[in-house]
């Protein structure tokens, strides 16, 4: 297999606004409600494309960070 075809990184380039979102989430175990994402300037459209990447997930109105979402964090 030659250098042109390698498999994709999957490393993860994230936003230093996103970042600030995971870092939320990632500050508790049990999830974040919407609200207090929302009171700390994090929009919907931002928190779908973080569910949308796989970084986080939203059920009812909990917000959690997912492994994928730790392993961004970290890289």
């Amino acid at each position: 297999m030659g250098p042109w075809m390698r498999e994709p990184s999957r490393k993860r380039h994230i936003g230093a606004g996103q970042r600030r979102a995971l870092q939320l989430l990632a500050s508790s175990p049990f999830g974040v409600s919407e609200a207090v994402v929302s009171a700390n300037g994090f929009t919907r459209p931002m928190l779908a494309g973080l569910s949308r990447a796989g970084l986080a997930t939203a059920r009812g109105k909990t917000v959690r960070i997912t492994a994928e979402g730790r392993r961004a964090l970290e890289g």
